[in-house]
């Protein structure tokens, strides 16, 4: 499906319908949003999304993915003379012959860039410095990785730079535009601390669901080799089923890591004031459906490495939208211990409106 704007399709416009088509999970978080929060979220996403892709494809010689993110970085800052089409033309050469909707919106980053530029000032200042820091930190381990097959973590603490980089920093980028409007100190601290585990928790969990995928599609490892080899796992065999029960015993590392920030990615959604169009359900739902991630991971952690799919069933995911929108956000810790237990089959009748 070609996405090619046309003069009937404003930029802005561009930008929702192309969200629909790469990430699904992020829509729903748009969708719950109102103007002019939902359409900053949406193209800071999308402006995410393209050095993602780059990052992510195995087709591009390193070297070259290197000089895509950083013609890409350069072409967001306003004081440099690289324009977004210098980045469109280098990136145009790799497009897939049968391209994929995360191609095509690379193909179309000037329409993504044209949305952007239609914000004021100050919004374009709080979305540029996280976008630009994340696309520093994928040159960081496309470079790190050079003579690598794909990217391979080593250490936890490398794992945690990584979740910052591609993770806490679209963190920092919801806070940034949420800090437009009067806060107290206090308040934007809090959020500030605590926007960086939200982040992290959705990224953790998504590492922890797609290890096979990761493995397989783009040549990735992202659990620690430091934990698989204190199983007796090799890098490289993460998949593989005769090292099954080490390699869980590593997953289940991570899953503990994800729990951890539980706690303080409920305060940042329990904090964040909600004006410019903020709504609680935009981000109480991903929370919560990391959480029954977590409880499907649990129960059966082998999943991960094999061509099972880890995940909340759309049932559940319609369930816990209602839930939420049908209750306040002090309820978050009633239904986070629900959902942890067991699959939310129905609206729960006991919890306070």
């Amino acid at each position: 499906m070609q996405h090619h704007t046309s003069p009937s399709e404003s930029p802005l416009a561009y930008c929702h319908d192309a969200v629909q088509d790469v990430s699904r999970t992020f829509a729903l978080t748009i969708d719950a949003l109102a103007p002019p929060l939902a359409d900053q979220v949406c193209v800071g996403y999308l402006l995410c999304r393209i050095p993602d892709t780059v990052e992510d494809a195995t087709h591009i010689p390193p070297r070259a993915q290197q000089t895509l993110l950083q013609t890409y970085r350069e072409s967001l800052d306003p004081a440099s003379p690289t324009s977004v089409e210098a980045f469109t033309r280098r990136a145009t050469q790799w497009i897939p012959a049968q391209p994929t909707s995360d191609w095509e919106l690379v193909e179309n980053t000037p329409t993504v860039v044209a949305a952007f530029e239609q914000f004021s000032q100050r919004t374009q200042e709080a979305m540029r410095s996280p976008i630009c820091e994340m696309t520093t930190g994928m040159l960081r381990f496309v470079d790190r990785y050079t003579n690598e097959p794909g990217i391979r973590i080593q250490t936890p603490i490398e794992l945690r730079s990584y979740c910052h980089y591609v993770a806490g920093t679209v963190g920092e980028l919801i806070t940034n535009l949420l800090a437009k409007q009067p806060l107290t100190p206090a308040r934007e601290t809090v959020l500030r601390t605590n926007a960086e585990h939200f982040g992290r928790l959705l990224q953790l969990v998504n590492i922890a669901k797609d290890v096979r995928d990761d493995y397989v599609t783009e040549n990735n490892v992202y659990v620690p080799r430091e934990w698989l080899a204190a199983e007796e796992v090799p890098h490289n065999h993460v998949i593989d089923p005769d090292y099954r029960s080490g390699a869980v015993s590593a997953l289940s590392r991570i899953l503990d890591q994800a729990q951890q920030h539980l706690d303080p990615a409920q305060t940042y959604i329990e904090k964040m004031p909600l004006a410019d169009g903020n709504t609680v359900v935009a981000w109480a739902v991903p929370y919560l459906l990391a959480v029954g991630t977590l409880r499907e991971l649990r129960a059966n952690p082998a999943a991960a490495f094999s061509e099972e799919e880890v995940k909340v069933s759309r049932e559940e995911v319609q369930t816990i939208m209602n839930t939420v929108y049908a209750t306040d956000r002090q309820c978050l810790t009633l239904l986070r211990e629900k959902i942890a237990d067991s699959p939310l089959d129905a609206v729960p009748q006991n919890l306070p409106p």
